[in-house]
């Protein structure tokens, strides 16, 4: 089994806490429609690496095109700390922005080719 480390993040006013299980410290910007507008920078987990620490009572959900996207944000201060994207929906996009600290540098940032999508998913299935 490979190394992991434990990184916790949360949203901008702290209601919705999260950690993570991180294997592979590569992070992708994607330069879809909604990632490009939000900056996100995606980290892509397996459900039982994430942790919902606090704030489920905080969140909502906004799905478009297929619906498969469950974008997850924060009702109080508007975060998508994370979400369950379209091209692993068994699993969870954790935001690099949103994690605690000075972490950032340890992750090497790939392009995700977002708006050709159904060209490009295969590079990081």
């Amino acid at each position: 089994m490979s190394k992991t480390t434990r990184y916790t993040g949360g949203c901008h006013c702290g209601a919705v806490r999260f950690a993570v299980e991180v294997e592979e410290t590569v992070a992708r910007a994607c330069n879809c429609s909604i990632c490009e507008m939000v900056g996100y920078l995606h980290v892509i987990v397996d459900r039982d690496r994430f942790e919902l620490l606090s704030g489920r009572e905080a969140l909502s959900t906004y799905t478009f095109n297929t619906g498969v996207a469950q974008h997850t944000f924060c009702t109080r201060c508007g975060i998508k700390a994370f979400y369950t994207p379209r091209s692993h929906p068994e699993g969870i996009s954790a935001n690099l922005r949103c994690f605690d600290g000075d972490v950032a540098a340890r992750f090497r940032v790939e392009s995700f080719d977002g708006k050709n999508w159904e060209a490009a998913v295969h590079s990081i299935q």
